[in-house]
């Protein structure tokens, strides 16, 4: 397995548009000038600062759950063997160490949280190995890979864009400025930390400018209504009353005191000492399995159990929501197909998506 240690993680390809290649550091420095990008170093300084509390009480990392943390990341990646995990870090520019490493702060993030206090740095100012250190939490946990999708569409948007406005460049410019509460003389120092320049800020700004322009021709009424036509029953909301029971004659004999006695879900919960939840879901979410036994159901039905975990679960159908563009989540979920699809088709005639090679430099 080839060396890494002398590349900078923020050096690896992840895309290249008009024969430039552009690096993890371009697609996450991109997302910081966003705005996007605070959260996920906010998260990322408390689990390093998780760990060092841990390491401090000399607390021993659960074994069982490590393992089993890592055995999920393999099977969602398809990596059967350890030869293939080898090469699937090895493209990214990582060891089989920064794995374990990931998996630990991980861990120690969830399971370390009283006296916790994360460093009080912002990213452009960090040291450069916790920079690294955060490009390496960034490519194993997936999110490297929806910043690169948004600099993907960033770069195809701009690609496609005819005309410049030179006053909406300032504008975008100006709102940067006023979200990070600098002036033009605090910029300066700020994009010398990051070794970028007044050009890069201004491209960055460009970009925004195009997707901005883009998404506002794209999301507009007609277009919300009629993907709405098309989305109709994977956006239906159900609301269903759920119980637990630890085997097939529980769950037959709850069932029959439902339908055929007429008693509440929560009612006969209560006599068996079952464990009884509502919970509301949209159509989409379900397993594709499951989404077969919702198809055609009605308000008030009880469906037949099926088996969950050890036991069997119980769901009577409570509401059944058709949904609607005026509804905050829906809209959402309409808007981010309509961009999903539009930006897909112009990526494709603009940007390639790449990972694993370094930069070259000049």
């Amino acid at each position: 397995m080839p060396k890494t240690d002398s590349v900078s993680h923020g050096d690896l390809v992840v895309c290249a548009c008009q024969g430039r290649d552009f690096t993890a550091a371009d697609a996450i420095e991109g997302a910081l000038v966003g705005g996007d990008l605070d959260l996920k170093w906010e998260h990322f300084l408390l689990r390093v600062a998780a760990e060092k509390r841990a390491d401090e009480q000399d607390l021993e990392l659960d074994d069982d759950a490590f393992d089993t943390a890592v055995e999920e990341f393999r099977y969602e990646h398809d990596l059967i063997t350890a030869e293939e995990t080898e090469q699937w870090l090895a493209t990214r520019g990582l060891t089989l160490d920064d794995l374990s490493d990931y998996f630990a702060r991980r861990y120690w993030g969830s399971a370390v949280t009283d006296n916790v206090e994360p460093e009080k740095v912002d990213y452009s100012s960090a040291p450069a190995d916790l920079r690294d250190l955060f490009v390496i939490d960034l490519i194993l946990s997936g999110q490297l890979e929806h910043l690169t999708t948004r600099l993907i569409w960033r770069l195809a948007a701009l690609a496609e864009e005819k005309d410049v406005d030179p006053e909406s460049v300032a504008a975008e410019r100006k709102r940067f400025l006023e979200r990070n509460g600098m002036d033009e003389t605090q910029l300066k120092s700020w994009l010398d930390v990051l070794g970028r320049d007044d050009e890069w800020l201004d491209r960055q700004a460009t970009m925004e400018m195009a997707y901005r322009a883009r998404c506002e021709v794209l999301l507009v009424p007609a277009a919300h209504k009629k993907e709405l036509v098309r989305l109709r029953l994977a956006l239906t909301r159900f609301e269903v009353e759920v119980i637990e029971v630890e085997s097939r004659d529980a769950a037959q004999e709850a069932l029959f005191c439902v339908r055929e006695d007429g008693m509440a879900m929560e009612e006969v919960a209560s006599e068996g000492r079952y464990p009884f939840r509502r919970m509301e879901f949209l159509f989409e979410d379900l397993a594709p399995e499951a989404q077969q036994r919702f198809l055609s159901v009605t308000i008030g039905q009880v469906l037949e159990p099926v088996i969950r975990g050890d036991g069997f679960e119980l769901c009577r159908i409570i509401k059944k929501v058709e949904p609607q563009t005026d509804d905050p989540a829906i809209r959402s979920r309409i808007e981010q197909r309509l961009l999903d699809r539009h930006f897909a088709e112009l990526a494709s005639k603009h940007v390639e998506r790449k990972l694993g090679s370094a930069a070259a430099t000049g």
